[in-house]
């Protein structure tokens, strides 16, 4: 009879594509010769390292979902609910490499997704009901998905993790590098800021039949039993902890159950599963080592 998988094993298999962890990207992080793109210890790596993450990751693709532009880049050309792992583990590997890696290594990875950007283009209908072209690497999509990015990654923080280095105006800061190697002209630089974009969009934000279907997926993927028995309670505290306004826009409500506590006991319990082994910001710290001599 073969063993059972450990929730260590599971959780890593989802967000690294290998049960131990060791996938070849996750390994080149040790890799290099600069000390990357963000400081150890800093906002970025605070804030990317917390257990929030995985929340945060359900509550962005739900709002960038709200952009008719993006949402048609994700119908057209996403394969989330045949391989759902993969686009998983595809946006995982994507930030982990741009928070930890060399800015070789994150070079290469930012190249990688841009090659993929190039080619998803296509046509959308816009709330005024005027057919547009759209091209995954417009000024427009790539800062809705920066700015739903960093409002969700630092909400949750917010929420389920620990002081920030610089306060929540650090990680905007800090995390607008990302956004600037994505292409995004002008990141915010404070959440001030980052609120102020936020609300520019939303006129221009919408849901319709293609939201709702990607709102059902996100929230019974069928990742794997043990996981979906927690993914529940993950989707729902994404939910509770987004603006309002994006909460209205999706058509969902806050569940009457204390999600929010209840994820934070749940978070705890991967925290500590995932503690048995080396995780990026280890690999990291090997390379700058080296690199400091």
């Amino acid at each position: 009879m073969p063993k059972r998988p450990t929730l260590r094993e599971e959780l890593l298999l989802a967000l690294n594509g290998t049960p131990d962890g060791t996938a070849p990207w996750m390994l080149a992080i040790a890799e290099g010769d600069d000390t990357g793109y963000f400081a150890a210890d800093g906002p970025a790596w605070t804030v990317h390292s917390g257990m929030g993450t995985l929340v945060a990751g359900i509550r962005a693709l739900l709002m960038q979902a709200l952009h008719p532009g993006a949402m048609a880049g994700v119908h057209d050309w996403s394969r989330y609910q045949e391989d759902p792992l993969g686009r998983l583990i595809g946006t995982v590997r994507w930030v982990v490499v741009t928070t930890y890696g060399s800015r070789e290594q994150a070079n290469r990875e930012t190249a990688r997704v841009t090659r993929f950007h190039g080619r998803v283009r296509g046509e959308y209908t816009d709330n005024a009901g005027d057919s547009r072209s759209y091209s995954a690497d417009d000024p427009d999509l790539v800062e809705w998905v920066h700015l739903a990015f960093t409002d969700a990654f630092l909400g949750c923080h917010l929420e389920w993790g620990g002081p920030i280095p610089g306060g929540a105006d650090g990680y905007v800061a800090d995390w607008a590098t990302a956004g600037e190697l994505m292409g995004v002209a002008s990141p915010p630089r404070s959440e001030a800021q980052l609120r102020e974009r936020l609300s520019v969009f939303l006129p221009h934000l919408r849901r319709d039949e293609r939201v709702d279907s990607v709102v059902r997926f996100l929230r019974r993927p069928g990742l794997s039993p043990r996981i979906d028995r927690v993914y529940g309670l993950l989707f729902a505290s994404a939910v509770a902890s987004m603006p309002p306004e994006f909460r209205r826009l999706l058509g969902l409500r806050r569940s009457p159950l204390p999600v929010k506590l209840l994820t934070r006991g749940a978070l705890a319990v991967a925290e500590r599963a995932l503690s048995g082994g080396p995780r990026a910001q280890d690999y990291a710290r090997e390379r700058i080592a080296r690199v400091r001599g």
